[in-house]
């Protein structure tokens, strides 16, 4: 457990004065936890910076495939709140799989770690990306299954599934579907109507970062879709060396005074943003 974390539990247990250090470090952490609660019932989702992960269930498989080292409830503690969920096909079930590798849970345990935050945290939503990995059943065999969970498992409640994105208001407490195959349903992950998605995962950081900038720039300069800007990259090199190129390069135009008026820059998905500290309290001042 962080130091951060033992000082917030302890002051959340009354076992530590409450000194202007120790409050300011809980109120960093609650202002993490709940910072969709400060935004009105009538904001658009479109209309937010989202903190993301990139296959937010992979923290296992070495070197070359792990892009995070945090669990899914960690990160939603961390003020993440898009999730990217890749599911392999396994008898009734989901495995969280990125490509061959089986990440050590299953798609219920995330929806257990979102089930608890949001419980705590009634004020928030969860945007999930679904999409099936290392196995190739028809969109109809993968509905099939993803309805075992909603109705079988009892976690339809869990869900907003609609066709549209859904105002701030009509999400709060409960996990956005973002369909990423096309048998399942909600709002559909990738429409031209409704997303603009910069995901070159090919681009080795160097060529990545301009890409990163350009389209934060778009997203200010043209609002009105739901912007979704991957930080993360495959290329060349292992995750983990590839976002600590990138990760501090976007912490610092963030923070730059260019970008102090940006607002709305969407969907930020990244491998290991818990390496750069302040990078996700960075991108919410955007809000």
């Amino acid at each position: 457990m962080t130091r951060r974390a033992v000082l917030t539990a302890a002051l959340a247990l009354g076992a530590l004065p409450a000194s202007p250090a120790h409050a300011s470090i809980a109120h960093a952490s609650a202002a993490l936890q709940d910072w969709m609660a400060a935004h009105a019932d009538a904001t658009p989702l479109r209309a937010l910076t989202i903190p993301g992960t990139h296959n937010s269930g992979a923290p296992s498989g070495g070197l070359w495939v792990a892009c995070q080292n945090t669990t899914v409830a960690q990160q939603l503690a961390s003020g993440i709140r898009f999730l990217d969920i890749r599911c392999r096909v396994t008898g009734d079930a989901f495995a969280i799989h990125h490509g061959a590798y089986y990440q050590h849970q299953m798609f219920g345990d995330v929806l257990i770690a979102c089930r608890d935050f949001l419980a705590a945290h009634p004020a928030e939503t969860v945007l999930m990306r679904v999409k099936q990995e290392y196995s190739q059943e028809s969109d109809a065999a993968f509905r099939r299954i993803f309805d075992l969970y909603l109705d079988a498992k009892g976690w339809r409640p869990l869900f907003r599934i609609g066709d549209g994105l859904p105002l701030l208001g009509e999400a709060r407490g409960r996990v956005v579907l973002l369909a990423d195959n096309a048998g399942l349903p909600g709002v559909r992950y990738g429409d031209g109507a409704l997303f603009d998605i910069q995901d070159d995962y090919m681009a080795e950081p160097t060529a990545k970062y301009p890409k990163i900038e350009a389209h934060f720039r778009k997203a200010v300069e043209q609002p009105g879709k739901l912007y979704v800007n991957h930080v993360s990259t495959a290329a060349l090199l292992p995750p983990r060396w590839n976002a600590d190129r990138l990760n501090p390069r976007v912490h610092s135009l963030v923070d730059s005074a260019g970008a102090s008026g940006w607002r709305g820059l969407g969907i930020v998905p990244m491998d290991f943003p818990n390496t750069r500290a302040g990078l996700v309290a960075s991108l919410l001042r955007h809000n």
